[in-house]
């Protein structure tokens, strides 16, 4: 592991910059140098320098320039909307980061993004918040309403740079006298304008991929045939790689084309380079060209994969010394010549057989990138980032993470880390599952060991609880296929070959070409699998053991195949003394002691790094983001790790998602960036003897380990985890329900298909088939006759087979509510009752919410307060819970029917929404409860009248998976979530809508094409509300035709929907100036040839709106009359629309919550 320790480059040395003014003061006056390392002070108003060595400080006192710094005091940090594939929780971590970064040079923050679920839009950071979209015109009327002296516009991914692009060219920026801090303007438009970024490669002669960038589709061919196939093409001003993709001739290229220039205006036609290996360096510049690399990092898997979608490894390990100082020296001559001031990242494809390379592209901003090395490295890039942004340079600032080195000091690894994606492909029908050049993963995990091995054997148990290490998990019968195309499963293909199939590394290099390296290391992994399989457990000695515990064999995974129980193999590991070992992440190579809190356990060590002396609460974090699991539940982790630490507790966080603000250095008293598994958690509340374990606040994994920690003797806090059991075990929960009198569908506990078809036709059908234990709906299904009842019991069952499948009864057209609360030792504290949009039947992460509820009545308000205090009750709950109720329409006189459908025992993803809507913290109240410590009064917030209503709307990533279908039920499939507040239901839904990323509002008079199930009431409706509003209305569907034409004053026209050809299906939708789809289908479509997916499908992949259900089709339409005619759009100077209002002005309560 080669580094080196960057010094500045002389001012008389820079490279003349022919894309960048930059303009250096005319004086020239000294810093001051500081007495000590460690604190940040300023003496005479003049930078104080901190450096490891006092004759440095000296020196450098002397010679270095200090820069004129920005003179702002209000500054607008732009956020990165809602998650998606792509662009996700990183930019929660980044912006977090910033934000205090700020508050600690005393300037006041305000931001905008409508992301609620976030840290970063709570209310101890940022001065002032906006849940608006993050699109140039709202920006706009933020910058006019608020007047700041700053933008930082590098924090919030690819949305904020496209948005302060936009905003120059508007000359918002300069009429409002708005200064861009730290990387600048012109600066961002070549990084992100490829076909500039090329040239300003050329200028420093520095080699770039052939490439010519074209705006259509016949340029793209015409270029292709130039260059020669096979190419790679990709979009500009995108992220994740959208819209990117490989073409080996033009039929594949013009369709990819068609698609890539519908969601970007300029592509780049490049020769590809695949099977090549990819490198990446993070980069740190100041505005006084000191210039460092934090880190550098090399793909597992060759070019031709997403950096996203890549097993990742820091540092390289298959570089040469030649070759790493080789592409250091000119990442460090591209960021100086093209002027980037702060972070940034350099991507290069290498040739595996010379010293050959090409830039493939930089990112001139945070990037997820960013945050996996700044995990990886204990560099806290992006504070670093924001202090550099105010004119700070690298040596007067210290590093806030080792706390005895300033931040111009180099990391130096003594550990690996292996990074490794989390894709969901397997739960969406029609999927493409293999993984390219556009970015298809909804998270990532990061595992600290101190060999590859161990390293990467812990990192795919992160991935997923059901995967033990590396072991043949996927069998494909067409292996050539499965290793030479990657795809999500190839890892496990790979174990296949070498476990069971007898493949070399040299016949899986040629296939695979992953460097033989990674091939070989692997091999040492299944030698150790092997020799485990051949010894009988009797024979099993401490050499073995800890040979397997070094190499990353986890207890279950080797109980498996010495077939005996985990807890055999861990009496067996512990009776030999064999036992993990606590690292502290030292960056320093040892030349310097670190004093770090950030931890990671080890078998390959001799000692511990920390003395084991206080005792604290364990917060169990959320893990990896998947779909059901995502930044929600991060929020809930932190602030109760915030919260037991001001009730003076000490804090202990175990979590291994590199993209969250969990774990950040400053967040818990001590950090292990380890698994979530019962094992470690085990190991890590032994040595430390810790007060307790926090389960309710970070998701499902924590909570599937909570019964068995009890049994084993831990300390739970909060609700018994056998009553946790019991709400998970539908047999139990249901049992329980019917004891306190509280109603629920009808239900029955199937143990065969005979039984299941008895009760459906008892109960009629559609009926819900739902295992226990699950997350997201994981694998329930609404099923409308027998044969589906067939089709899909088997698919369920084979979930979760040690748990009983239950079959309940689905109420069609019923209105669904979520229940969010807190109670303490059965009593119930506070709660929330959010209405969705949808009736039941879409899976609540993907519903619309709307809070305070616009159509419950007082008296519902109170029935459903009554469930949730005797549901408090019946389980003891302590802390925090969450309830879907549905409520069948009156029928005359009579009260609506209210069924609860599900009880977790545990915050849910609504937590962030309705706290910050209500202006109450339910995770503040939740973790009192928890610890039993100032509990307070219980308080009926849905009592309060509220002058505001607040909608939180999914953010789904269609585009991003092709071949999906874009149907709603009642299997999750958003990646994310954005909320609005307005004075009424449609003005927050018009914000909410518009903050969805890629949305775009449909032009007048142009049209629409409907289509769906005609039995749907909404339909007509949803017709007549687009004519009144002008627009034309088509449908591929004789059915639709039928229905609308017979309704009086409604005219629909029958076009032909192609549902093969996608470049005839384009031309058919411009030809009919189609910019929006309304399709309200039943059910999924049973293949790819249905015109109703066609429809939803062409939609994702042009780039249209989507508007998939009947309930929201309605409030969509009259969300248009009232807002289309009176649009605030586009930006108008000097007006302010009645949404653009902070935060504080909704919620006047939530400056203090």
């Amino acid at each position: 592991m080669i580094r080196t320790i960057a010094c500045s480059r002389p001012a008389s040395l820079r490279p003349v910059v022919r894309l960048t003014k930059r303009v250096l003061p005319a004086y020239r006056s000294y810093a001051v140098a500081a007495p000590a390392v460690g604190s940040y002070g300023q003496v005479d108003d003049s930078p104080t320098l901190n450096s490891p060595s006092e004759l440095a400080r000296r020196i450098s006192a002397k010679v270095l320039p200090r820069l004129e710094k920005p003179d702002v005091k209000r500054v607008l940090v732009v956020g990165s909307g809602g998650l998606s594939i792509g662009q996700a929780g990183e930019f929660d971590y980044s912006g977090s980061q910033a934000i205090k970064a700020l508050r600690e040079s005393n300037i006041e923050t305000i931001l905008i993004n409508p992301n609620i679920a976030t840290i970063q839009t709570s209310h101890h950071l940022a001065s002032e918040i906006y849940f608006l979209p993050v699109t140039a015109d709202y920006v706009a009327y933020v910058l006019e309403k608020e007047r700041p002296d700053g933008i930082l516009l590098t924090f919030g991914g690819q949305s904020a740079l496209n948005v302060g692009i936009q905003l120059d060219k508007m000359g918002v920026l300069e009429r409002l006298g708005v200064k861009v801090l730290g990387t600048p303007i012109r600066t961002l438009e070549v990084s992100e304008d490829r076909d500039l970024f090329v040239q300003a490669l050329n200028e420093i002669e520095i080699p770039a991929a052939q490439s010519t960038a074209v705006s259509t589709i016949q340029a793209a061919l015409d270029a292709a045939k130039e260059i020669g196939y096979p190419i790679i093409l990709r979009s500009a001003f995108s992220l994740g790689g959208l819209g990117s993709g490989f073409a080996h001739d033009e039929e594949e290229l013009r369709n990819l084309a068609a698609k890539s220039l519908s969601l970007s205006p300029q592509v780049l036609i490049e020769k590809s380079l695949k099977g090549w290996k990819e490198v990446e360096y993070e980069v740190v510049r100041d505005a006084a060209d000191n210039t460092i690399i934090c880190c550098n990092m090399e793909n597992f898997d060759p070019l031709g994969t997403h950096t996203g979608d890549s097993i990742v490894v820091a540092p390289s390990q298959t570089l040469s010394d030649d070759e790493y100082h080789m592409l250091r020296s000119a990442a460090i001559k591209i960021v100086r010549h093209v002027g980037v001031v702060g972070e940034c990242n350099v991507q290069y494809a290498l040739d595996p057989e010379s010293r050959d390379y090409r830039v493939i592209e930089m990112n001139a901003r945070l990037s997820r990138s960013s945050a996996l090395a700044s995990k990886a490295t204990g560099y806290p890039l992006a504070y670093t980032a924001a202090k550099i942004a105010l004119g700070h340079t690298l040596p007067e600032l210290p590093n806030a993470v080792t706390k005895s080195t300033t931040a111009c000091f180099e990391p130096s690894l003594d550990y690996i880390v292996t990074k490794i994606p989390k894709w969901d492909l397997a739960k969406f029908q029609h999927v493409e599952r293999n993984v390219g050049s556009a970015m298809k993963s909804v998270g990532e995990v990061m595992a600290i060991g101190r060999t590859f091995e161990e390293s990467l054997q812990k990192a795919i148990r992160q991935v997923d609880p059901n995967f033990t290490g590396f072991d043949a998990y996927w069998k494909p019968e067409d292996m050539t296929t499965a290793l030479t195309e990657n795809n999500d499963r190839r890892l496990f293909a790979i174990a296949h070959a070498m476990l069971n199939l007898g493949y070399t590394v040299d016949k899986l290099h040629n296939l695979t070409k992953i460097d033989k390296w990674f091939l070989y290391k692997l091999e040492n992994i299944v030698e150790v699998y092997k020799q485990l399989q051949q010894t009988p457990f009797e024979t099993i000695d401490k050499d073995l053991i800890m040979t397997a515990k070094k190499t990353g064999f986890s207890d279950q995974h080797i109980a498996q195949l010495v077939k005996k129980t985990e807890a055999e193999v861990r009496a067996l590991r512990k009776s030999f003394g064999v036992t993990p070992f606590v690292k502290r992440i030292d960056t320093l190579a040892a030349e310097f002691p670190a004093y770090t809190n950030y931890l990671y356990t080890t078998y390959n060590a001799t000692t511990h790094d920390i003395e084991f002396d206080e005792h604290g609460t364990m917060v169990l974090g959320s893990g990896v983001y998947r779909i059901g699991s995502s930044v929600e539940f991060d929020w809930c982790a932190v602030t109760c790790s915030r919260a037991i630490r001001a009730l003076g507790k000490k804090t202990i966080m175990i979590n291994y998602n590199p993209e969250t603000v969990s774990t950040d250095f400053d967040e818990a008293d001590r950090l292990y960036f380890e698994e979530l598994g019962w094992e470690r958690v085990m190991d890590i509340y032994e040595l430390e003897a810790a007060e307790g374990v926090v389960v309710s606040v970070g998701g499902q994994l924590p909570q599937n380990i909570a019964l068995r920690l009890k049994q084993t003797g831990v300390t739970v806090l909060g609700t018994d985890p056998d009553q946790i059991d019991n709400a998970e075990d539908r047999h139990k929960f249901s049992s329980i329900l019917d004891s306190i009198g509280v109603d629920q569908p009808a239900w029955t506990e199937v143990t065969s298909l005979a039984s299941a078809k008895e009760f459906a036709d008892r109960v009629d059908y559609p009926v819900l088939i739902r295992p226990s234990y699950v997350l997201s709906g994981a694998a329930m299904n609404v099923v409308w006759d027998e044969s589906g009842l067939e089709d899909k019991l088997t698919a369920a069952a084979n979930v979760s087979p040690d748990h009983p499948v239950v079959i309940t009864q689905f109420i069609d057209n019923a209105q669904e509510i979520d229940v969010d609360a807190v109670a303490h030792e059965g009593k119930l504290l506070v709660h929330a009752v959010s209405e969705h949009v949808e009736n039941a039947g879409v899976h609540s992460g993907d519903a619309t919410l709307v809070l305070p509820p616009f159509s419950l009545s007082e008296h519902d308000l109170d029935r459903l307060k009554e469930i949730a205090s005797k549901v408090a009750k019946a389980f003891n709950i302590s802390g925090p819970y969450n309830m879907q109720i549905i409520r069948k329409p009156p029928v005359e006189n009579e009260d609506a029917e209210l069924k609860v459908i599900e009880c977790n025992l545990r915050a849910s993803r609504s937590f962030p929404f309705v706290s910050k809507v209500l202006g109450t913290n339910f995770i503040d109240v939740a973790s009192a409860a928890i610890m039993g410590i100032d509990v307070p009064e219980p308080v009926d917030l849905m009592k309060e009248r509220r002058d505001y209503v607040a909608i939180k709307v999914p953010q789904f990533s269609w585009t991003r998976l092709p071949g999906a279908d874009p149907f709603l039920g009642v299997e999750m499939a958003s990646t994310g979530e954005v909320a609005s507040f307005g004075k009424d239901i449609h003005e927050a839904y018009w914000a909410a809508l518009l903050s969805v990323n890629g949305f775009k509002l449909p032009r007048p008079n142009s049209g629409f094409l409907l289509g769906g199930d005609v039995t749907r009431p909404e339909m007509a409706v949803v017709a007549a509300n687009l004519i009144n509003l002008g627009f034309k209305l088509y449908t591929h569907s004789s059915e639709v035709e039928a229905h609308i034409n017979s309704q009086p004053y409604l005219s629909i026209k029958k076009i032909l929907v192609p549902v093969k050809d996608k470049r005839k299906l384009r031309e058919v939708l411009e030809e009919n100036e189609i910019t929006s789809v309304v399709n309200i289908a039943r059910s999924r479509a049973a293949d790819t040839f249905d015109a109703d997916y066609a429809s939803r499908r062409a939609a994702v992949d042009f780039g249209i709106p989507l508007i998939n259900n009947a309930k929201l089709a309605v409030l969509f339409t009259e969300t248009l009359q009232k807002k289309f005619a009176q649009s605030p759009l586009p930006y108008v100077e000097g007006t302010n629309p009645s949404e653009v209002k902070s935060w504080k002005e909704f919620v006047p309560s939530s400056a203090t919550q």
